[in-house]
């Protein structure tokens, strides 16, 4: 994730996840309540959703992981080198730890949908084990880095921990549309504010560099992330009330 390519891409994976997840629950919850609204509305074709979309987390976890081990620069599956004695690429290896747990949180939602093996609330359990994961090993990224640096990270974890206390929470409030949307809005904060973090650190197309020790850009960057956070609560509003028509 060194360069804007690296959170632009993480960036538009979870806003691109955040909408999906918002016309999802948005039309589940319609349906529920209008029976008769839509004949598609089934268990059925709910489990064949959930199952297409864990399939989806799984195999794009697998590319991740691939990716982060065998990019040129990569460890290729080396973590530590002892001709050097020292620990060898953790930033990919970190970044592999966390595409794993995402890839066992879909696994874990195919078996539920599939099998009488796991109880229902399995998939939310682990969905948020995943998230919280996220954000625990991005809270050991940031030793030594400039002040602003550490900041943007911080922000992120804001977005992080409170997704995977959410999806925590819809462990045992299955199928609450207030939760779900709250995850969603998240999620949407989550993708947005990569794509920040990369304009602040890596400014693209010779872009000017911002002062990462300069107060006023650290409070300008705590109010910008309020604008992307009421961003994604009016996305979300708006799909909702689309699919509400």
């Amino acid at each position: 994730m060194g360069n804007f390519k690296g959170h632009a891409l993480p960036g538009s994976f979870f806003l691109i996840v955040g909408i999906w997840w918002c016309v999802k629950f948005s039309f589940w919850h319609v349906s529920r309540r209008k029976k008769n609204a839509c004949p598609f509305a089934t268990k059925a074709v709910y489990r064949r959703v959930e199952i297409i979309e864990a399939t989806v987390i799984v195999v794009f976890s697998l590319i991740g992981m691939i990716a982060e081990q065998f990019v040129p620069d990569g460890p290729h599956l080396t973590l530590f080198n002892h001709k050097e004695q020292h620990w060898d690429h953790l930033m990919n290896w970190q970044h592999t730890t966390m595409y794993l747990f995402y890839g066992i949180a879909g696994a874990v939602t195919i078996a539920v949908h599939t099998t009488a093996a796991a109880p229902v609330a399995f998939d939310r359990l682990m969905l948020s084990i995943a998230v919280f994961i996220e954000g625990f090993l991005f809270l050991y990224h940031l030793h030594g880095r400039d002040m602003l640096d550490v900041h943007v990270h911080m922000l992120l974890l804001y977005a992080i921990f409170g997704g995977a206390l959410t999806v925590f929470l819809e462990v045992f409030l299955r199928g609450n549309i207030l939760l779900e949307l709250l995850r969603t809005s998240l999620c949407l904060l989550q993708g947005s504010w990569f794509w920040q973090i990369g304009f602040v650190l890596y400014p693209p197309n010779g872009a000017p560099q911002w002062d990462l020790q300069d107060h006023n850009n650290m409070m300008f960057i705590t109010m910008c992330y309020c604008w992307h956070y009421a961003f994604s609560l009016l996305l979300v509003a708006g799909i909702y009330t689309i699919t509400s028509w």
